[in-house]
């Protein structure tokens, strides 16, 4: 039987918990509502001497993987895990990108950075596009008010359900070290899918505007400036992955389902 070990409870990391623990494989990890706390070393090396399999999480800080170096002595099982980000491709101009693709050019020098080191310790990394799912979707940002049309009309970018990465970390357990891609089949802009969320809930999309007239946080402003095609045709062929929503229009109908007042 598995015995994970999860480095960071957070949102995706959650979903994969679940789905391993329904599997029937043991799970402990740090992280809010977790077990352990990421500070305490004597705990937390204890579980790794007892874990058959290590995924981490947790994003880097402005000094670098804090789980690599906290713990990357401790780190010597034959599988590990790391959960990183197509950012490591940088701006593509709207062409398609696999592993092959070379990284580092993006403004995320520091993910490009530990998804190396990950690498190097023969880790099994998940490149992972923007992430949704319950309670973190269109239908969320378009309930609250919050969504926009942006004037961008070039612009795309690729994604991924929450379900669809677990499944993939699942898949990843018996796969040789390297970088995956897990992201849909169908890249597109973001003003399909705020329309489509738009669609679902029966309200009036939001008016299309310029970058300026949305008043977008810088951060917000960062995610237009790449524009990219993940293309997750590795995960397929190596581990037989498929994205059981293979598209933001499926992806999008489920949460509804699930989430309605029909589905309590």
């Amino acid at each position: 039987m598995a015995h994970l070990f999860i480095f960071g409870l957070g949102y995706s990391a959650k979903r994969i918990r679940a789905a391993m623990e329904a599997r029937g494989a043991l799970v402990t990890a740090t992280g809010s509502g977790a077990e352990l706390s990421f500070d305490d070393a004597p705990a937390v090396r204890a579980a790794l001497g007892i874990a058959s399999h290590v995924l981490s999480s947790v994003p880097p800080d402005e000094t670098g993987d804090p789980v690599l170096e906290r713990y990357g002595d401790a780190l010597d099982h034959s599988w590990l895990g790391y959960l990183s980000s197509t950012g490591v491709y940088g701006d593509s101009g709207g062409a398609w990108v696999d592993e092959s693709a070379p990284v580092g050019a993006g403004r995320r020098s520091a993910r490009t950075e530990a998804d190396a080191a990950w690498l190097e310790r023969g880790a099994r990394v998940f490149r992972l596009p923007g992430i949704y799912g319950p309670g973190r979707s269109a239908l969320d940002r378009v309930g609250e008010g919050r969504a926009h049309r942006i004037d961008l009309p070039d612009q795309v970018f690729s994604r991924v359900h929450v379900d669809d990465i677990a499944t993939g970390v699942i898949a990843g357990l018996e796969t040789p070290p390297g970088a995956y891609n897990l992201a849909d089949d169908l890249p597109t802009g973001q003003n399909a899918v705020i329309e489509e969320a738009c669609r679902l809930l029966a309200l009036e999309p939001p008016p299309v505007q310029s970058l300026d007239e949305a008043g977008l946080s810088p951060q917000a402003r960062a995610f237009y400036a790449e524009n990219r095609r993940i293309a997750n045709g590795k995960a397929r062929r190596v581990f037989g992955w498929r994205p059981r929503f293979p598209t933001f229009r499926e992806g999008l109908a489920d949460i509804l389902r699930r989430t309605s007042p029909s589905a309590q």
